[in-house]
């Protein structure tokens, strides 16, 4: 072989070589598909929250009603959420609560602030940022040990109006029982379902918590095992949905005196859709 094709052919059997190396990486770099996502389905969204900042292309720090902050007044929450008690470092993105008295833009003061993360708006005009009609919802948390805490991993509305509502996971007065919520509407009025998964020591380490939601049915899992179904029909939302992360505060009871503080993890969100 001439000495001109043989640099030719080793320069091509090189590029050859990094293509395949680079294409190994990057399946590496995957994270494990779910048992229970479809083989045709991709990963439309993923956060590993590897840096040192929140991508706020991925996230807002409040609800789409965001002035200067915000809260549920619906669940009588005692936290105003604020930029400023959500970080992300170490791998890991964290809501932080904090008894401190904080003066809402509603004219109101809150004896907590915390933080949240939401796929929806900066303001009840903007649009949001990611939307999801269907799917598999998974994210690896760590709530807090701390009593007084209400935290949740759910799904509400684009259209900022619920029911229908997702809760993914909550924790109520307890922390080694998750509770597993869809809510709709029917002739009768707001109708909700639940069903609850313990005891576990939650606290002690991440979970992952998880849903998969198609046009015949939702299912929650914890650590990949199904734990909660519905097939009703008129249970199962069809409607575009944003995906939060939250750690309330108050709900039911408010934190004992000796608590003035608290932090959730999340190691990791992905959502795969067909």
């Amino acid at each position: 072989m001439p000495v001109r094709r043989l640099r030719t052919a080793l320069a091509a059997a090189a590029a050859a070589l990094v293509l395949t190396v680079g294409c190994g990486a990057a399946d590496r770099d995957q994270p494990p598909r779910p048992e229970p996502v479809p083989r045709d389905w991709k990963l439309t969204f993923r956060d590993e929250f590897d840096g040192t900042e929140l991508d706020t292309d991925r996230w807002a720090t409040c609800y789409d009603w965001n002035q200067d902050g915000c809260t549920n007044s619906g669940n009588d929450e005692e936290q105003w959420y604020l930029p400023g008690q959500v970080s992300v470092g170490d791998g890991h993105l964290s809501l932080n609560a904090e008894r401190r008295s904080t003066r809402g833009s509603d004219d109101k003061t809150y004896p907590w602030r915390s933080g949240m993360v939401s796929t929806g708006r900066d303001d009840w005009y903007a649009e949001p940022r990611h939307v999801f009609t269907y799917g598999y919802f998974e994210a690896s948390v760590r709530i807090p040990a701390e009593a007084g805490m209400f935290p949740a991993f759910w799904m509400m509305p684009a259209s900022k109006f619920t029911p229908p509502e997702l809760d993914i996971m909550e924790f109520l007065e307890r922390t080694d029982r998750v509770m597993m919520y869809v809510h709709w509407r029917s002739p009768d009025g707001d109708q909700r379902a639940r069903a609850g998964y313990g005891p576990v020591d939650f606290p002690a380490k991440h979970h992952v918590f998880a849903l998969l939601w198609t046009p015949d049915e939702v299912s929650w899992y914890v650590d990949g095992v199904r734990r909660f179904r519905v097939t009703e029909p008129e249970r199962i939302p069809h409607v575009p949905m944003e995906v939060l992360i939250n750690l309330a505060v108050g709900v039911p009871d408010s934190p004992p005196r000796s608590v003035d503080s608290a932090r959730m993890t999340v190691d990791w969100v992905r959502v795969w859709q067909r």
